[in-house]
């Protein structure tokens, strides 16, 4: 499984989550990377765009 196709898997299950339960987790997450801006994203986002 490629990475493009997990991170979609990824995402899909945290908007499926975030339907179910009314607290907007991708929005919390969305301000944890732009506030942070953790090692572990910045390496996703160079992987995705390498390959």
């Amino acid at each position: 499984m490629t990475l493009k196709t997990q991170c979609l898997i990824g995402l899909s299950g945290l908007a499926l989550v975030d339907i179910v339960i009314p607290i907007p987790i991708l929005g919390a997450i969305l301000i944890y990377v732009v506030i942070q801006k953790p090692a572990w994203f910045q390496n996703l986002v160079r992987d995705l765009y390498k390959g």
